[in-house]
């Protein structure tokens, strides 16, 4: 159980959740919602133990697996099975079985004796965690994520950000699973279908619905908040106040939209009292002998009117509209013959391209087939082994990164974004990052402390500020609001730049609406059909 007694949170000195007590226990299946900005991922790893709140204090009892919103760094050099079966220490118990299997193939005599003991007394504990029987399961969880053998052969920094965070993912389910399925885990996963395909988000459904320990969830899938959540937490940043909803996800839409329209008519019954009261002691100040009377008007007015809750106005989205693209020449981008290989494993070769002005581009291919890769090749983030990148007349790349590496966590969002266009006027520079939904103190907080939807929008707009004609795009739509995301996907629609992209969103695709595919690993060039579409979500 997790237990949050007299929580406070801030960001900056503007209060996200005041004075706010939170219990979780085994069977609890959370949905935590509110709108981008609010304080989701705030809460959950204040929750998880990995921030400390302004006031209050969290307890828990049992083990807590906590999916960030970003991969965990770590030890980048540990295989990344190792990194799954370290959730019950498994990784070290095969590692010693091995070293004494070793040992006993050199020895003799007394020495092979004491090294045979040794290995007994290690092969019942490594039953006594489960033995090969959890190694099995481990691969069928890793399996289902869509992490297949070559991928948990590698070591975790030869892996994308997606496949990192797939592996966290795979190690804290199964560090939560046991033999008879029953676990006193407490699961804290924020955004957790971001770089699953489809078949691996409804393999996390069925099992987060059977999951007989604790669950919060932060998501804008709700299709998974749907099938999953018994209970709904509704962080409501006008208030600072979060609303508990012992409910399924359903009743709970009808629940919010009906405490919402009883609170805008409570509000409009106060205000009108209110004005009344405040015409009455207009007329009874005027007469000296009913001042008294009057004042007392005046203040029941003012104390109706700040005892009820604020109303909640409708959510704020981000007004993204990407400028004319500077000018260019008609083929402003070409790659040729483009490999990339980590050690041995060859990630794909002898790729192509050409991104001719104002063309829109899709890379399509199953995880770990190197989109991403490809993407920062282009980009200039990485070097080929082979092949190069030649940029056309007036080329002027704008790059989104999926896991926002072209923000620097340690500067702040106004300090990202002068860098990002250093000849954008500072007024200038903060109109656009107020249609952002960026201003006042938030502009000098710092960019790691930003939530996911929040650092997307922060990426967006510096690709916004740098008038680019060629958009390389990498799951832009994750970790968005569904409001946000529509002004993303209108965003696309009016561009007249070209653009690259890699996603999962197949609204994302539509909205594009691309002429060519590049299929990944061949590296093989198409035009655009149908049939593709169907693959996005697979891929």
């Amino acid at each position: 159980m997790i237990t949050a007694t007299g929580l406070e949170l801030r960001a900056g000195t503007r209060i996200l959740l005041a004075d706010t007590t939170l219990r979780l226990h085994a069977g609890d299946r959370v949905g935590l919602v509110g709108r981008n900005g609010a304080g989701k991922t705030t809460t959950l790893r204040v929750l998880a133990g990995e921030g400390q709140p302004y006031a209050g204090s969290i307890t828990a009892t049992g083990p807590v697996g906590y999916l960030p919103q970003d991969p965990r760094e770590g030890d980048l050099d540990v295989i990344a099975k190792d990194r799954v079966l370290s959730a019950r220490g498994l990784d070290r118990m095969l590692s010693d079985l091995e070293k004494v299997q070793i040992q006993m193939a050199e020895l003799s005599g007394g020495q092979l004796e004491a090294a045979t003991a040794r290995y007994g007394r290690l092969e019942e504990r490594f039953s006594t965690l489960g033995g090969y029987a959890a190694e099995a399961e481990a691969a069928r969880i890793c399996s289902n994520l869509g992490l297949p053998d070559r991928v948990l052969a590698q070591p975790m920094r030869t892996l994308s950000g997606g496949q990192r965070r797939r592996v966290e993912l795979a190690r804290i389910l199964f560090g939560a699973s046991t033999e008879n399925g029953e676990s006193g885990t407490m699961l804290l996963l924020d955004e957790p279908t971001n770089h699953l395909d489809h078949d691996s988000i409804v393999w996390l459904r069925d099992y987060l619905r059977l999951f007989t320990g604790g669950v919060v969830i932060i998501s804008h899938d709700v299709d998974l908040l749907a099938a999953v959540v018994n209970k709904v937490w509704f962080l409501d940043a006008v208030r600072g106040e979060l609303d508990a909803y012992n409910m399924s996800w359903s009743r709970y839409l009808e629940a919010r939209a009906t405490d919402e329209q009883r609170r805008r008519r409570e509000r409009a019954n106060a205000e009108k009292k209110a004005s009344a009261l405040m015409q009455q002691a207009a007329k009874l100040g005027a007469k000296a002998t009913k001042a008294a009377a009057a004042h007392q008007m005046v203040r029941r007015a003012e104390k109706l009117v700040s005892s009820l809750d604020d109303v909640r106005v409708a959510d704020r989205v981000a007004k993204i509209r990407f400028p004319a693209p500077a000018p260019c020449g008609r083929t402003p981008l070409t790659a040729q013959n483009l490999s990339k290989a980590y050690g041995s494993l060859e990630v794909f070769a002898g790729v192509d391209l050409a991104i001719d002005k104002g063309s829109r581009v899709v890379i399509l291919g199953f995880n770990g087939a190197g989109k991403t890769t490809l993407l920062k090749l282009i980009g200039g983030l990485e070097k080929p082994d082979t092949g190069e990148v030649t940029p056309g007349h007036g080329l002027r790349l704008g790059y989104f990164a999926q896991e926002h590496d072209t923000i620097d966590p340690d500067r702040t969002v106004w300090e990202n974004t002068r860098s990002a266009s250093p000849d954008t006027g500072a007024q200038e520079l903060r109109n656009l990052l107020g249609a952002f939904m960026f201003k006042g103190e938030q502009l000098d907080q710092p960019a790691g402390t930003l939530s996911g939807g929040e650092k997307t929008r922060l990426a967006l707009a510096g690709l916004v500020s740098s008038a680019a004609n060629v958009l390389l795009l990498d799951e832009p739509t994750n970790n968005l609001d569904p409001a946000s995301r529509e002004q993303v996907l209108d965003a696309l629609r009016r561009y007249e730049g070209a653009v690259v992209l890699v996603t999962h969103d197949p609204g994302a695709v539509q909205a594009l609406a691309p002429e060519r595919v590049i299929l990944l690993p061949d590296g093989t060039e198409d035009h655009w059909s149908a049939e593709y579409q169907e693959l996005i979500e697979l891929a």
